[in-house]
C-alpha cells in the first residue's frame, strides 16, 4: 500500500552504486537490488536507456520498483513501466537524499555554492576526479593532470564529507582532508541522515517521492522543486562537472 508498509518480496531497487553503499545496511531481507556504476552519470541519455532496460527486465513478481536516483540531469525523465509502480525521491540528485531533504541541500548550496560533496560511497567508487587523478597523471603527465584538475575544480572552494551516521568515518575523514589539502580546497564535515534512505525502503512514499503508476511516465514537471538549467547563469552541478572531466580527457 502506497504511503504505508510494504511487502518487500514484491519490491525491487535499481540504484546508483553510491546510493547503494549507503542503502545496503538498511535494506530489509528479500529486497532484490540492481546496481549501476556512478560513472554512467556522465551520459544521462545512456543512463536513461540502461535504467529503462532494467525496468523492462524486472521479474513479474516485482510490483514496485524503487529508483535510487534523483532527477540526475533528467536521466529518470521519461522512464515508465507497464507492470510496476515506479518510486523515485523528489530530489535533484542523491546529495539531497544523503542530506535528508531538498531544503537542506538548498541551504548548503546557498551558504557555500562551490562545494564538492563526498560520501563513503563516492570515495569507495572512486569515479570522481579525485579518484581518477592518479590515472590522469599516468596518462597525461603531472603538469597536464594538474592543469586538468584546476579546470575541473575551478568552480569549487570546499570539499564536504557527508556523515550520515551509520558507519565509522575516520578513514574517509583522513582521505577527504588529504584530498582537500592537495587540491587547495577547504574541508568540512557536514551532517547527513538516513531518513530518506529509510523511507525509500519502508515508506511512507509521501510528497518527498514521485509515485508513478503502471503505464505512466516520470515527468520533469513532477519534480516540483527542480528548475531547468540556464546555460551561463547557474553554477554547474557536481554531475555537470563530471561531464567536463570527460571532455578534458579527450583533449
Amino acid at each position: 500500500m502506497i504511503g504505508g508498509a510494504f511487502e518487500h518480496p514484491y519490491m525491487r531497487v535499481i540504484a546508483c552504486a553510491t546510493v547503494v553503499e549507503e542503502l545496503t545496511p538498511l535494506l530489509p531481507a528479500g529486497v532484490q537490488c540492481q546496481v549501476f556504476d556512478f560513472g554512467r552519470h556522465v551520459a544521462p541519455d545512456r543512463l536513461k536507456e540502461a535504467l529503462q532496460d532494467a525496468i523492462d527486465a524486472a521479474p513479474a513478481s516485482a510490483r514496485t520498483i524503487v529508483l535510487g536516483y534523483g532527477l540526475c540531469s533528467n536521466a529518470v525523465v521519461g522512464l515508465r513501466s507497464d507492470a510496476c509502480t515506479l518510486v523515485v525521491p523528489r530530489m535533484d540528485d542523491c546529495i539531497g537524499i544523503f542530506l535528508a531533504s531538498d531544503e537542506a541541500y538548498k541551504r548548503q548550496r546557498s551558504s557555500t555554492p562551490g562545494t564538492y560533496y563526498l560520501t563513503k560511497g563516492w570515495i569507495e567508487a572512486g569515479n570522481g576526479p579525485f579518484g581518477e587523478y592518479r590515472g590522469m597523471v599516468e596518462r597525461y603527465g603531472q603538469e597536464k593532470a594538474d592543469w586538468l584538475m584546476d579546470r575541473i575544480l575551478s568552480h569549487y572552494t570546499r570539499l564536504a564529507l557527508i556523515n550520515i551516521g551509520q558507519y565509522e568515518l575516520e578513514r574517509y575523514r583522513t582521505l577527504a582532508r588529504q584530498t582537500a589539502e592537495q587540491f587547495g580546497l577547504s574541508y568540512e564535515e557536514i551532517p547527513g541522515s538516513t531518513r530518506l534512505l529509510q523511507k525509500m525502503d519502508c515508506g511512507p512514499w509521501d510528497e518527498e517521492f514521485l509515485v508513478v503508476p503502471p503505464g505512466k511516465s516520470i515527468r520533469f514537471a513532477d519534480f516540483r522543486h527542480a528548475v531547468p538549467p540556464s546555460p551561463g547563469k547557474v553554477q554547474p552541478s557536481q554531475q555537470d562537472k563530471t561531464k567536463e572531466r570527460i571532455v578534458c580527457h579527450k583533449s
